[in-house]
């Protein structure tokens, strides 16, 4: 499969100014390193030639199927190291995976991850909430098994049961790893136990805002943007917030077209400071969220007036069901790329902000102006993380002075992200160590 650039955008932004100042870039990013990097993230970026930009990133990554098998090689170093630092002498892990027990990819996900774990020399087992299926924590077991995407087992275990035997001191964990993001909030279950938990679980996006992260990466890339001499525009997205939003009330929707028609404006403004022809559009999305639910393409403001029943329906539901009431007014970012002739974007995994390799994720039924992360026709084609050594093997090559700026942006996320768990994290403070739950 062959990754190929349209051409009709604009050339890329000034690589060279970023290789000359490509020492002072690192060491910065290394700097800001040291004060603590995400358990693990995931970082969706969008390339358009005249700007690269992050527009999504994922505290609870769920896609390590989706790696290629130098990535996994990697990860088993990077994960022993992550739980060490963290938990020195750690043996017992805990997985507490999403309850999609008829997501045959996300299992494979979650297996993955345990392998990966398992190589590190730790022991693993899987729990899920199971809050809609009940009925698997009153069997006798307490658990139930599971066939992955690849037809392996599972065994994934009620979270309560598991408790009751911690309480009973019959089993011990030394530390849990969240892949679950809590869109529904914390569990009374998690709330009291005496195990460190990574990533935190006050990070979920129970809490968690995407505007927020935006804000902490954005005033990064503005000190990253001085070092290469460049705009930080090229490097983000511009944005809006706006908040106690009904989207079956005009009204409403009326205070968010204003929004969007500034949001317009101010993206315009910048297309004709850079002579670019193409037309400005945002998205609107949940400033809370995952899975790329609710997330709608937005050509001029005036179609947020028309949006027709099933798209405010789109909006108004979040994962598990959740109400929205607050959206992130998002810039969006065409991509020049493109798997088969289908519009794709990139998603970096990283380990303590260590680059695994990741994957293009594309769409057979969305343009380059839509949004890829969605049902009936999304597709992956695994990166390599070893572009100049095994590329080839999985199938994509690989501009690398144009990836090292997909890495860079990557590692200013996963600092963003730590940012943000500080923030949110009430055992965070500034006398504290760096490696905390």
């Amino acid at each position: 499969m062959k990754l190929t650039v349209n051409q009709n955008f604009s050339t890329h932004i000034c690589t060279a100014c970023i290789q000359r100042q490509q020492e002072k870039v690192h060491e910065w990013i290394k700097t800001q390193e040291k004060t603590y990097t995400p358990f693990y993230s995931s970082i969706d970026i969008r390339d358009a030639g005249f700007k690269i930009a992050v527009v999504d990133t994922n505290l609870f990554p769920a896609g390590f199927n989706n790696l290629c098998e130098h990535g996994h090689q990697d990860a088993v170093s990077l994960i022993k190291n992550a739980i060490l630092q963290r938990v020195p002498h750690a043996l017992n892990i805990l997985i507490v995976a999403e309850q999609h027990t008829r997501n045959a990819w996300y299992l494979e996900n979650v297996r993955i991850l345990s392998q990966i774990i398992q190589k590190a020399g730790f022991n693993t087992q899987i729990a899920s909430f199971f809050t809609k299926e009940s009925k698997i924590c009153e069997l006798e077991s307490g658990l139930i098994e599971l066939k992955t995407s690849s037809d392996n087992l599972i065994q994934v275990h009620c979270f309560k049961r598991l408790l009751e035997k911690i309480k009973a001191n019959d089993i011990h964990f030394d530390m849990i790893i969240m892949n679950n993001d809590l869109s529904s909030g914390i569990p009374e279950e998690l709330k009291h136990i005496n195990i460190p938990i990574f990533p935190s679980m006050h990070a979920g996006w129970h809490s968690r805002l995407k505007s927020e992260h935006f804000r902490h990466a954005n005033n990064l890339i503005k000190e990253f943007a001085a070092i290469a001499g460049l705009d930080p525009w090229q490097f983000s997205c511009f944005y809006e917030v706006i908040e106690n939003v009904d989207v079956n009330k005009r009204n409403d929707l009326k205070r968010m077209c204003e929004k969007a028609t500034k949001l317009f404006s101010d993206i315009q403004n910048k297309y004709n400071q850079y002579q670019i022809e193409s037309k400005p559009f945002i998205f609107i999305k949940a400033d809370s969220g995952t899975y790329g639910i609710g997330v709608i393409p937005i050509e001029n403001p005036e179609q947020i007036m028309l949006l027709n029943h099933k798209k405010r329906n789109d909006l108004l539901r979040g994962k598990d069901a959740q109400n929205i009431k607050r959206f992130l007014l998002q810039e969006g970012v065409p991509t020049i790329q493109s798997l088969e002739n289908h519009p794709c974007e990139l998603c970096l995994y990283q380990i303590d902000n260590n680059f695994v390799g990741g994957f293009y994720r594309y769409h057979t039924q969305k343009s380059s102006r839509e949004n890829l992360n969605s049902p009936g026709g999304m597709a992956f084609q695994k990166m390599c993380p070893h572009l100049d050594k095994y590329g080839k093997d999985c199938g994509i090559k690989h501009n690398l002075n144009i990836f090292d700026i997909y890495r860079i942006l990557g590692r200013i996320s996963g600092v963003a992200a730590a940012r943000e768990i500080m923030d949110l994290d009430p055992r965070f403070s500034p006398d504290k160590s760096p490696i905390q739950p």
